[in-house]
């Protein structure tokens, strides 16, 4: 992906963000010269890796494979592996209309995706087989707002604005907007989004970014090389 659409969608995201009644946290806003300023004094934000977070998943069409990201908060594996602590995540994402997040599940997150505001949002699912791997005639059960749904492979769980579904790994899942882009919430488990998405086809989790301008603000997959 440029560098340029990189910009021109995170100023769109928080738009629409503001539009829905959130404001990210003041160092969303900060430029890479100040990041790199407060650098230390940010060292949670860096290590926790939370910030921006715009993919195309590596296949260069953003608009019909992609999605916005923003990671509010996201605990320690530690503290996840000792049972106490800050064993959870906070993220808003935004899937434009039609445009596909691919099936996936994940080994160790649980989470609530959130309609939060917008069209609909629509999950296909898919369960597991004995090993955890994608099963073309294996359903399951989620949870929708507290209430029991059972699924059969290849449904499609359409959720309105302040609708919400618990996945859990093993829940294999594509999701997309109907009918117009959708705000969405996800509440999870610790987040590791470099290890922890398994899937189905082979494909990268990160952009690869070329940098016809400078970036506005930092993605997180920046960190590492912005602020060494």
């Amino acid at each position: 992906m440029k560098r340029s659409r990189i910009n021109d969608i995170m100023t769109q995201a928080d738009e629409m963000i503001r539009a829905h009644g959130f404001t990210l946290p003041p160092w969303a806003y900060w430029t890479p010269q100040e990041f790199s300023a407060r650098k230390v004094e940010a060292a949670e934000v860096i290590n926790a890796r939370n910030g921006w977070d715009i993919t195309d998943y590596g296949k260069g069409d953003f608009d019909k494979l992609g999605l916005f990201l923003f990671t509010l908060r996201n605990g320690r594996l530690a503290d996840l592996q000792r049972g106490g602590g800050m064993c959870y995540a906070e993220k808003l994402l935004i899937s434009r209309q039609d445009q596909l997040s691919p099936m996936h599940t994940h080994v160790i997150k649980a989470e609530d995706i959130i309609n939060r505001g917008g069209a609909t949002l629509v999950i296909e699912l898919f369960g597991s087989d004995a090993d955890g791997n994608f099963a073309e005639d294996a359903g399951g059960t989620v949870w929708c707002d507290g209430l029991k749904r059972e699924y059969a492979p290849g449904d499609k769980l359409k959720l309105a604005p302040g609708e919400s579904v618990t996945l859990m790994p093993g829940d294999w899942h594509a999701f997309w907007g109907e009918g117009g882009d959708v705000l969405i919430g996800e509440v999870s488990t610790v987040n590791d989004d470099e290890t922890d998405n398994i899937f189905r086809e082979p494909i990268g989790r990160f952009a690869d970014i070329e940098e016809d301008v400078d970036p506005t603000h930092l993605l997180v997959s920046d960190y590492r090389t912005w602020l060494a």
